[in-house]
């Protein structure tokens, strides 16, 4: 009983196949490449302007600093806390 041989290995099995058989590449695009926009930089800020933006800056890292500065006042009460606990378990 004869085997069935795909195509592909068909075609490589005769000699006169494998010379005349090219291999086909895609034409490159016929489009010139273009490189990617980048913005222009914003225009300079008048000096109210960045006063306005540095006030609004400092206002928030105020802010974030009182946020901290709470994280870390309630991160020192429950240290306290443990030491106290681990002295009274350690004193039994």
């Amino acid at each position: 009983m004869p085997m069935f041989m795909p195509p592909q290995q068909a075609q490589q099995s005769t000699p006169q196949q494998q010379t005349t058989q090219q291999p086909q590449y895609s034409p490159q695009p016929q489009y010139p490449y273009m490189y990617p926009m980048i913005p222009p930089p914003p225009p300079p800020m008048s000096p109210e302007e960045e006063l306005e933006m540095l006030e609004e800056y400092k206002r928030a890292l105020e802010e974030e600093l009182r946020d901290i500065q709470e994280e870390l006042e309630s991160v020192r009460a429950r240290i306290e806390e443990l030491r106290k606990l681990i002295e009274q378990q350690r004193g039994k």
